[in-house]
């Protein structure tokens, strides 16, 4: 998984793996999902980050269970 912001656009975006985008979609408005060719979402963009999240720069990563 990857991280990243980029502020001169104001975009975060995590990919989940390096598979091909096949289909993206914005089901909300600024949030845009990527699926690969199997429906599998592989990533997200968050358009306008810095306003929808408190910091994008800083980030919190934890592994439960």
């Amino acid at each position: 998984m990857k991280v990243t912001y980029d502020q001169k656009v104001d975009v975060l975006r995590i990919v989940l793996n390096d598979a091909a985008i096949e289909e993206s979609d914005e089901d909300k408005p600024g949030v845009i999902i990527d699926y690969d060719d199997h429906g599998n979402v592989i990533g997200m963009e968050i358009l306008d980050a810095s306003t929808r999240i408190a910091s994008p720069r800083t980030l919190k990563y934890a592994v439960t269970g």
